[in-house]
């Protein structure tokens, strides 16, 4: 069971993954942004020209609203706050990821390097005369003495 998590531990933490994840996360993002705008700026000028109600807070200035009661006048506006509130939460979604990619690659960073200084290790210190011999070796080729393993 240790060995699957392992596995599943590389095959997520891989950078292809998780740009695909932010990627995925960041376009659910990005496609909210594009519905507001469709919803809030797009939609209420065509519904203006056709008549339809849609809901907002600035009126159109090409639009009669003196047939219309308070509530009919009101949905034929642009909602531009709906849009603006689509942005910052498209800008605080990317940031909360650049942070957690920033803190997990330095994590990662952190993992490769003991890694690496483990695999560095090629030579001992031999216990009698305290130089360096390859970690193999079973005599000292400076003071000839004979290592125990």
């Amino acid at each position: 069971m240790k060995k699957f998590f392992e596995e599943f531990k590389k095959f997520a933490l891989k950078g292809n993954v998780m740009d695909m994840a932010i990627g995925v996360i960041i376009g659910g993002a990005f496609s909210a942004i594009v519905t507001a705008l469709t919803t809030s700026f797009i939609n209420p000028l065509i519904n203006s020209i056709g008549g339809a109600e849609v809901a907002g807070s600035i009126r159109l200035p090409w639009v009669d609203y003196s047939g219309l009661d308070a509530e009919a006048a009101a949905e034929l506006s642009l909602n531009y706050g709906a849009f603006i509130t689509a942005i910052i939460n498209f800008l605080i979604i990317a940031l909360i990821l650049f942070l957690m990619l920033k803190a997990m690659n330095k994590l990662m960073s952190i993992g490769k390097k003991k890694e690496e200084e483990e695999e560095a290790v090629t030579t001992k210190t031999c216990p009698y005369c305290k130089s360096e011999i390859d970690i193999e070796a079973t005599r000292c080729p400076h003071c000839t003495s004979e290592l125990e393993e």
